[in-house]
């Protein structure tokens, strides 16, 4: 059975007029039931992790400022969301739903999270809408725990995994491969294990001409025997902040790809929503639902 991890925090009161669009988490799950894709059994809902994990990926001292409130102003600005302990709780929910999520991953082949994909969270820092690195932290717990040993992250949002290059970037254990876009967010760029850059404007054809040239390589070559799949629906030609131009089709046909392929070799995924910044909220729900549409048609 596909199990999703979704609590209502995720949907986040923000000030009216803010550019992320916070209530896609809670559309989202309704639109999957209303639908037939999922049914109540397919949720579950997290709570807080152990610190402990958090501490495996994130600097205490940053941990700490964090949980007491006590980032600087630029600290916060840069985080784009205000600080709240409402928020800071989110956070620490969130990355549990990638855990927990890893330990159905396992069981049934794939897991999803409504939300995550944080993935410009720094272990020292805040940044761009991602003040915990979930699939970092989730990451390192399946290694801790001696559930995983040789882990492949698949970053797919529009804009390149920063933070989790910068966490993983001394650990071959990890390996870390981001396609985005060349001329966007974040304009000074971390070195990931391999990064695929693409021009503004890439649409369908050369988006999945490259992605399925890379990954059965890669998979080939770095042995994971767990993935994480950051499934961003920022590439859409309609996104506010994407700067590509792929279809709806093409953003399904990619998800299609990499679950298939991770189905057929047996590998173990969870997957994290990541961004989508449309103006048509219609057009981000579809495009996320398409995902679980595939999880449940390629292995349920």
């Amino acid at each position: 059975m596909l199990k999703i991890a979704f609590h209502p925090i995720y949907k986040h009161p923000l000030p009216e007029g803010h550019r992320f669009p916070m209530e896609k988490y809670d559309l989202l799950p309704k639109q999957l039931i209303h639908e037939g894709t999922c049914g109540e059994v397919n949720f579950f809902q997290p709570h807080f992790p152990d610190s402990s994990h958090i501490l495996k990926v994130h600097e205490e001292d940053y941990f700490n400022r964090l949980k007491n409130l006590e980032l600087t102003k630029k600290e916060i600005r840069v985080s784009g969301f205000p600080l709240s302990q409402q928020l800071v709780d989110r956070e620490q929910i969130i990355a549990d739903g990638t855990i927990k999520s890893c330990h159905h991953a396992l069981e049934n082949g794939i897991s999803m999270n409504i939300a995550g994909g944080t993935h410009h969270a720094y272990s020292n820092r805040a940044e761009a809408f991602c003040l915990l690195n979930d699939q970092a932290i989730a990451a390192r717990y399946l290694q801790e725990n001696g559930l995983a040993r040789k882990i492949l992250i698949v970053d797919l949002d529009v804009h390149q995994g920063n933070g989790t290059a910068e966490i993983f970037q001394n650990d071959d254990s990890v390996f870390t491969f981001s396609m985005h876009g060349k001329g966007n967010y974040p304009f000074r760029k971390e070195r990931s294990d391999l990064d695929l850059e693409l021009a503004d404007g890439t649409g369908d054809a050369e988006y999945l001409k490259k992605l399925k040239s890379t990954l059965p390589d890669l998979i080939e070559r770095t042995e994971p025997d767990f993935i994480f799949y950051l499934c961003g629906v920022d590439i859409l030609e309609t996104d506010k902040l994407g700067k590509l131009s792929c279809s709806i089709s093409g953003c399904k046909e990619r998800d299609r790809y990499v679950l298939q392929t991770c189905h057929d070799l047996g590998i173990p995924v969870q997957c994290s929503m990541g961004g989508g910044y449309s103006c048509d909220i219609k057009r981000i729900l579809e495009a996320h639902a398409n995902t679980y549409r595939l999880a449940q048609e390629i292995y349920f």
